[in-house]
């Protein structure tokens, strides 16, 4: 009998001939991880991790290029030749032999592209409309370019028919399926162009093209919106009676429905809406879309828990529910769902980073989940080790002193840590403070969790000294002290306060504050959101030529939406130069990066975010009695050997450091330290 408490997400779903497993999937996007265009080992490795933890369906290759006029612009594969089929092949039979079924993504960009790569080709559109985030300006499509698309699409389907996958998914969402949709982008006279069965007219005929190429037994579906979400575009009626043209065709088997658009930034950061968005913002939509069409619909849109897909499944709103980015941060969702360890799920906290990393051109990462993308050399499942147990003391107990808890216990030694605050997550607690980042805390709190369950010694409250570390008689030592802000930049810095001053409640906003960011990450701007928040004069200065250059595009949107809403002053290209007291205010001084022209500035408070200095003194206190004299071997760490080190015969015991009590970095950076060295141990 099954007693799960998700029994409807355990259902198989059958779609023509295929038979997913569970209700669960994960759908398309574009990672990064291609090597010379192509899925390859680390893309293939990424996709089996899902499949190995219990996925019904994986669905690969975000905006997979059929032809050489829609170039890579986010590290996407290219399907316009045959050279793919061999690869395909292998990817399928990777995921298949876990009983997880396998599909592709094909599209063609349209004006969503760049012009000046590749092959140095215009991009096309249905007319010649530039997409403000690439940036680009098409070319308009002639009735040979349609036509050549139209064969381009079903030629790449028949290669991912060859290549052993259940199915393909058309990408109308912001590509040029949907620019012939939308009158956004759609201003044609012709046959292509005006009403809406007019400009339903190519994505039919590419339809109609991949289906005759595939036969019946091979899905093919769309990824549509729901709901364009922007004025003058497409609203739900017009989609709704799009979709309806397409399964009316009887060749389309399923809607992959979404909702909003992707052509500017304030644009991806609704329609793929980060921890300051709502969860299930679009499940009415895609509800709608099933209960209407008559087909079978997918969705995604930041489902970050079983409950929530449960619920989608077992009303009827939805057939398979996508945990995408939730299964970056866990691949193994459904087969601890099925253990009955929901609980130990590690869970996505809507932080973007995985996204964000895509839209400058590197590499899908998950915030705490340094295996994800790097499964060839970190494991998601950390297994014991076959040497002699040790005691490992862990000083701190932010993301890398947990992390580093963890997967000591894991490897099977016993682990002490020692922590000065009062509760776990170090830095997290204080970004965790800021107006929307609580759901931050979920990883401080996942962390902590876990190490308790592995039966880790936990001290809070202890300021761990020397003397305290060595009464442990330990085998390893790790320092994640963690770092302190780092003012000294600025001349004056004793009259100005740090982020940390603000978010952790040591010192009241002031009434007209002067934030200065040397950083560009979120800290400057939480603090920002924060003052304003709590009716402070705001203005944020930064040497940098745009406010928060280092937070991504699915967050930074947020952040400038609030600023512009509560009045908050922006001024890039500026630097502090100087802090002194002017009677009972502060006078503070900003030089311009170009021109040297200096401003003043008369305020409350100046509060100074240049990130940390690392908070190492008891590392350097312990370094002469460890073995190692806490010195890393970096060719052994990046090559995933033990460290080995003895330096100090006389040691007794073998000492390093992790996170910003090294060097001033990110969440990720410190996890991925402590899972790297301590997989080792």
């Amino acid at each position: 009998m099954n007693t799960s408490p998700y029994p409807h997400l355990l259902e198989p779903f059958r779609l023509r001939h295929v038979t997913f497993r569970n209700r669960l999937m994960s759908t398309s996007h574009a990672p990064g991880y291609v090597e010379d265009r192509h899925p390859k080992l680390r893309y293939q490795l990424y996709h089996e991790e899902k499949a190995k933890g219990g996925l019904a369906l994986t669905m690969f290759g975000g905006s997979s290029n059929v032809a050489p006029d829609s170039p890579s612009a986010f590290g996407q594969i290219w399907i316009g030749d045959d050279s793919i089929v061999p690869v395909l092949r292998e990817f399928s039979e990777r995921v298949h032999r876990h009983g997880c079924a396998i599909m592709c993504q094909i599209t063609h960009m349209g004006h969503r592209t760049l012009w000046d790569v590749e092959d140095w080709l215009p991009p096309v559109a249905p007319s010649p409309v530039r997409e403000h985030a690439h940036r680009s300006f098409p070319k308009e499509m002639d009735r040979g370019d349609i036509r050549r698309v139209v064969r381009a699409f079903g030629d790449a389907a028949v290669r991912c028919r060859e290549g052993g996958l259940d199915g393909v998914e058309l990408l109308a969402y912001g590509h040029l399926i949907h620019q012939f949709w939308t009158p956004l982008v759609n201003r044609r006279t012709d046959e292509y162009g005006g009403s809406l069965e007019n400009r339903a007219r190519f994505g039919l005929e590419v339809l109609e093209e991949v289906r005759r190429r595939v036969g019946e037994d091979f899905l093919v579906g769309f990824r549509m919106m729901g709901d364009e979400l922007k004025e003058g575009g497409l609203d739900q009626e017009d989609c709704l009676a799009l979709a309806k043209i397409y399964a009316d065709t009887g060749m389309c088997d399923f809607l992959n429905v979404v909702a909003g658009h992707v052509g500017d930034e304030r644009g991806l950061s609704l329609s793929i809406p980060s921890m300051a968005g709502p969860r299930a913002p679009f499940v009415p939509i895609a509800a709608r879309m099933k209960r209407e069409t008559g087909l079978a619909v997918f969705h995604a849109t930041r489902i970050m828990d079983l409950p929530t897909a449960e619920h989608c499944v077992r009303e009827g709103l939805v057939d398979m529910i996508a945990m995408t980015r939730a299964h970056m941060a866990d691949p193994h969702i459904v087969a601890k769902m099925m253990r009955g360890e929901e609980e130990r799920i590690r869970p996505c906290v809507g932080a973007g980073y995985c996204i964000d990393r895509i839209y400058v051109g590197g590499d899908a990462l998950c915030l705490h989940n340094p295996a994800t993308g790097r499964e060839r050399t970190m494991p998601h499942v950390v297994r014991p080790g076959d040497g002699p147990r040790r005691k490992v003391v862990v000083v701190g107990a932010g993301p890398a002193g947990l992390e580093a808890a963890r997967v000591s216990a894991l490897r099977g030694h016993e682990v002490v840590v020692f922590e000065a605050a009062s509760e776990p997550g170090g830095q997290i607690v204080l970004a965790a403070r800021a107006t929307w980042r609580k759901e931050l805390l979920g990883i401080a709190e996942w962390l902590a969790a876990e190490v308790e369950h592995l039966g880790a010694a936990l001290h809070f409250n202890r300021y761990a000294e020397a003397a305290d570390v060595l009464a442990e008689r330990p085998d390893v030592v790790v320092t994640a002290t963690g770092g302190v802000p780092n003012l000294e930049p600025v001349m004056g810095a004793e009259h100005a306060v740090s982020v940390w001053d603000v978010l952790g409640g040591q010192v009241e906003p002031g009434a007209e504050v002067l934030v200065f960011d040397d950083h560009g990450d979120h800290q400057g701007p939480s603090v920002v959101d924060y003052l304003a928040s709590r009716g402070s004069s705001v203005e944020l200065a930064t040497p940098d030529r745009l406010t928060a250059h280092e937070v991504g595009a699915t967050n930074y949107p947020v952040y400038l939406a609030s600023f512009y809403a509560k009045g908050v002053t922006l001024t890039p290209d500026h630097r502090l130069r100087s802090v002194e007291r002017d009677g009972n205010r502060l006078r503070a001084v900003l030089r311009n990066e170009y021109t040297d022209k200096e401003a003043t500035r008369f305020v409350d408070q100046v509060v100074v975010e240049h990130g940390t200095l690392p908070a190492a003194e008891l590392f350097h206190e312990l370094a002469p009695l460890a073995r190692n004299e806490g010195e890393l071997d970096l060719e052994a760490l990046i090559a995933g050997r033990p460290q080995a080190g003895a330096s100090n015969p006389d040691g007794a015991f073998m000492l390093f450091r992790v996170g910003d009590a090294v060097a001033s970095r990110n969440i990720h950076a410190a996890i991925y330290d402590s899972l790297r060295l301590c997989k080792e141990l």
